[in-house]
């Protein structure tokens, strides 16, 4: 479902922008602000992106928890705040590019767990690379000289500051700073993957809770060859023991 999603919100969002002005050139997304006409598909790209982010703010309290789960908790909140805040305050335009380039790289981690829960170790492997890859260069690299140096300095020069001005790139600063830290939890992750040679539990996700129980049953009896009521092994018919673990 996640990868389906993604993956369908990102080639919306591609096919979307590649039509506008401020893809190519940002400093349109400043030009006449705030009088800036709003769109049926700019309408529905927002609708769809903040309705995802908000099934994601409910459905965290029924997944497994993780170590990260504060975190995430304020992510999501970030998220729908600023995306909210934006849309009422007529910065759509920056705020399309801010949503495509951090969808870019989800759709290859859901991938990863799929190739993981599969038992497609290779794969797996292949597509944790290309998401650490596409991750870093997209929120390390793309969004802070890219979409921040609209948001900070060309708005300020076409535009001015203005109240709502200091909480949008507040907020973006913030996510910045959440940037940072998953990309130094991938990289984790990276390097112990090249020292073990394949992909595996990362640091910041507890897999699910029987896991550990599992674990530590007694030599000798093998806790996989049961199954839970739903027929399958695992907590929520997901693997246990997959040497590819990851969340987002």
């Amino acid at each position: 479902w996640r990868f389906s999603f993604y993956l369908y919100v990102f080639t919306y969002g591609v096919r979307f922008l590649k039509k506008t002005p401020w893809l190519w050139n940002t400093r349109h997304c400043w030009y006449n602000y705030p009088y800036q006409p709003l769109t049926t598909d700019l309408h529905y790209y927002y609708i769809l992106e903040l309705s995802f982010y908000w099934s994601l703010m409910f459905s965290q309290f029924t997944d497994i928890k993780r170590k990260d789960f504060g975190i995430m908790f304020l992510h999501h909140l970030v998220s729908i705040f600023l995306i909210t805040f934006s849309y009422v305050n007529n910065m759509a335009r920056v705020g399309t590019l801010v949503l495509c380039l951090h969808d870019s790289a989800d759709a290859l981690l859901e991938a990863a767990k799929m190739a993981n829960y599969a038992k497609f170790q290779k794969m797996c492997d292949l597509l944790f690379l290309m998401f650490a890859m596409v991750f870093i260069t997209t929120r390390l690299g793309i969004f802070p000289l890219w979409v921040l140096n609209t948001t900070l300095f060309e708005s300020w020069e076409i535009v001015g500051p203005y109240p709502s001005w200091w909480v949008f790139n507040l907020l973006l600063l913030l996510v910045q700073g959440l940037n940072c830290f998953w990309s130094y939890l991938i990289v984790k992750i990276a390097c112990k993957a090249v020292s073990r040679g394949k992909v595996s539990k990362d640091d910041r996700s507890d897999i699910e809770s029987s896991s550990d129980d599992e674990d530590s049953e007694p030599p000798g009896k093998n806790p996989h060859t049961g199954t839970t009521t739903n027929g399958t092994s695992g907590t929520n018919g997901y693997l246990l023991t997959g040497s590819c673990s990851m969340d987002d």
